[in-house]
């Protein structure tokens, strides 16, 4: 059998912010699988903040979103169609054909999930990259220690709104938590179990710091870059660690975002500043699920999510990403068809 797809393009590369114009909805016809090959219809996919760095063409750890192709991420849905024994027609699977309503995959690159352990959208959040990141951060990257005082930018976000509670789970005294307006930061303190709160849209950045953490900080998750990173450099604590995540404030950017101005602070400090690739700590998932999925089920690690309902809808999702739109993980439902 074949199926009709709609899936979402890059239709031009943009310079600074993304707008709708740089996505076109594609109508398409999949064939049946090949052997050895699956059919999945989409049930969910996610945003993330990524992925407008390969909306540029330009070296990085991913290549280039092509032009006029059908752009990527992770995606979770139903095998509806199999020539693979290993993955039998009614499977849960996740896998990185994302932005299109239904997928065409070669078994070997899916990975079966266990809907009755946790919904089928935790498996992009919590389950999923996402929790893995702040595992990977705040326990090999920059391992929190008994006591340490933590913070964490964009901490209502996917990533942050997991790491402030692992934090404490790993045995954090203080967790302090950046998120923008108060509706957020009081998100933070009301539901996902930080100690101190800073609205960074209200300035003074370096000043709130200070008083939610007037001792330093030992460890840092840095999502944002820019005056963030800063921040922390100026309040960290001898041997203190910094996990660099990403830096969302530069991401749409039409030069070069400037660096932290007192990196020798760091030095001084004899503090770590170190890079996070979650896709090359992927031998930590086995681990990380067998914990959160327990987590999850107990209540103790609470999450949200930001959804929007429908492909033609997947660009204004991520859209509102880069704006800061979501609380937790942003994701777009594709639903039943």
């Amino acid at each position: 059998m074949s199926v009709k797809s709609r899936e979402i393009r890059l239709a031009a590369r943009p310079s600074g912010e993304p707008g709708p114009q740089h996505f076109s909805l594609v109508s398409t016809e999949l064939p049946e699988p090949a052997e050895g090959r699956i059919l999945v219809r989409n049930t969910w996919m996610s945003v993330d903040p990524y992925m407008r760095g390969r909306m540029d063409d330009a070296p990085s750890y991913l290549p280039p979103f092509a032009l006029g192709a059908a752009l990527e991420g992770s995606a979770v849905g139903e095998v509806i169609a199999s020539r693979a024994a290993s993955v039998p027609v009614g499977s849960t699977v996740s896998h990185f054909l994302g932005w299109r309503e239904y997928a065409l995959l070669d078994a070997a690159t899916v990975t079966v999930v266990d809907p009755a352990l946790a919904p089928p959208a935790a498996w992009l959040g919590a389950l999923g990259a996402t929790g893995l990141t702040a595992y990977v951060a705040l326990t090999r990257t920059a391992p929190v220690r008994e006591g340490d005082v933590v913070f964490v930018s964009a901490a209502a976000g996917a990533v942050g709104s997991v790491a402030g509670q692992l934090a404490r789970k790993l045995g954090a005294s203080r967790v302090i938590g950046s998120a923008g307006g108060p509706a957020k930061t009081k998100k933070l303190l009301d539901g996902f179990g930080y100690d101190a709160a800073i609205d960074y849209r209200a300035g003074g950045l370096d000043e709130q710091l200070g008083q939610a953490a007037p001792d330093g900080i030992d460890v840092y998750l840095d999502a944002v870059g820019g005056d963030h990173l800063r921040a922390a450099i100026g309040a960290i604590r001898p041997g203190g660690r910094i996990a660099m995540v990403g830096a969302i404030s530069g991401y749409s950017g039409t030069a070069p975002a400037p660096g932290p101005d007192n990196l020798l602070r760091a030095a001084a400090q004899e503090a770590t500043l170190r890079g996070v690739l979650v896709s090359n700590h992927f031998d930590l998932f086995p681990e990380w699920i067998g914990k959160a999925a327990g987590w999850l089920a107990d209540g103790s690690l609470r999450t949200e999510q930001t959804v929007v309902e429908g492909i033609e809808r997947a660009p204004e999702a991520f859209l509102g990403l880069l704006r800061g739109a979501n609380t937790g993980k942003m994701l777009v439902r594709l639903g039943d068809r």
